[in-house]
């Protein structure tokens, strides 16, 4: 049974939830003191967080950079506030998806679903563990970890689909709609600049590594994996 942490302060909503999700056979324990936020997660460890934007004390962004100190469990963020900034401001934060409220319940289901296979479930690998190689880069695909040589960096989730995705075809382009699909199973509730964020964020790791300029963008087709170029020896 997989266990979803809700972090929400309107606690009619929470109990809604996680009523909701009782019925579908999911755990759900519900973050009731927000100065125990880390504390909570770790005691309940769980497979998914459902996380608010506007929490006392300190909001959902920040609370998310802390739990992806260490976990890349999937976090969704929940929240009334629906600006593009806000959405973005998630995604830069570690969060891997963005639900703006009031929602449909069967929404969050299909995307708590989506974000568990991906993680844990089918679309998952076996125990043995892959590595994809593009010159002296190396990525793990089950730890979310890319390395170049001595140098380690961690993606969230779907970052990791991303690169992966890259990797898999080095050197040729892989299109915005093949990277959609990829990344999530319905792009009806994507906004057009959130792949460009996922794009951002990953370069900016590989750039941490000595990489700046291996991410390509190709006009009106994609992106590319320069897997020919200088940066990797």
């Amino acid at each position: 049974m997989d266990t979803i942490l809700i972090i929400e302060d309107d606690a009619k909503l929470a109990d809604l939830l996680a009523a909701y999700l009782a019925k579908y056979d999911y755990r759900a324990v519900i973050a009731g003191d927000f100065n125990r936020v880390l504390e909570t997660f770790e005691e309940c460890s769980p497979s998914l967080v459902l996380l608010d934007v506007n929490l006392p004390r300190f909001d959902g962004f920040y609370w998310c950079r802390q739990l992806r100190r260490s976990s890349l469990c999937p976090i969704l963020f929940i929240s009334a506030r629906d600006s593009g900034m806000d959405q973005v401001m998630a995604l830069e934060n570690g969060g891997d998806d963005y639900i703006t409220k009031p929602f449909q319940y069967e929404v969050v289901l299909a995307k708590i679903r989506s974000h568990l296979r991906r993680a844990y479930g089918s679309y998952a690998q076996g125990l043995q563990e892959r590595t994809l190689r593009a010159g002296s880069l190396i990525f793990y695909p089950e730890r979310y970890v890319v390395q170049l040589e001595a140098q380690t960096a961690e993606l969230t989730q779907k970052e990791a689909v991303l690169l992966e995705a890259l990797m898999h075809k080095a050197g040729r382009v892989v299109s915005r709609e093949r990277l959609l699909d990829l990344m999530w199973e319905d792009q009806h509730f994507i906004d057009d600049n959130t792949l460009n964020v996922y794009i951002t964020r990953v370069r900016r790791k590989l750039k941490e590594l000595g990489l700046p300029e291996i991410v390509e963008t190709v006009r009106g087709a994609g992106y590319r994996l320069n897997a020919e170029g200088r940066q990797l020896p």
